[in-house]
């Protein structure tokens, strides 16, 4: 009898989470988890200009031991202002043979969240916070597409 394929029936979730603090900063969090790794990410950037001010990635389990060695390379994100260029910034930091695919996709998902909570920064209500997330979002992708000429 041969033994089963580990990923026939293999499951991976990411979870996202936003948090804005007292002192003008945000907390931005992602945690993935599959049969193989479980992953801490956690960025603290400035609400007003979305700068990314420090990280930390854990490493609670992975596949090998090199992994963890990824766990260093967020260092050039910090002074980085999310925004346009985020795409090309991760893949510099972790693309490539010593980078880590699953830290690049974790912080693509994740980092947008903090342009989200900068629009709606000060609003009450869930109405007026969507209506200033689409108005910031406007033209970034097919959900607010570009009205007009």
């Amino acid at each position: 009898m041969t033994a089963a394929n580990p990923m026939q029936d293999f499951q991976r979730t990411i979870d996202y989470g936003v948090r804005a603090e007292a002192d003008g900063r945000m907390t931005l969090t992602a945690r993935l988890r599959d049969r193989f790794h479980d992953i801490e990410v956690a960025i603290v950037a400035d609400i007003a200009t979305l700068e990314i001010l420090a990280s930390r990635v854990e490493f609670h389990r992975a596949p090998t031991a090199h992994c963890t060695e990824a766990a260093d390379k967020g260092a050039p994100l910090h002074g980085f202002v999310i925004g346009r260029g985020l795409s090309r910034k991760l893949n510099e930091v972790f693309g490539g043979p010593q980078g880590c695919g699953n830290l690049r996709v974790m912080l693509a998902g994740l980092l947008p969240l903090a342009i989200n909570l900068q629009a709606g920064a000060g609003l009450a209500d869930e109405e007026a916070a969507l209506t200033a997330i689409h108005d910031r979002l406007l033209g970034t992708c097919a959900g607010y597409p570009q009205q007009g000429p």
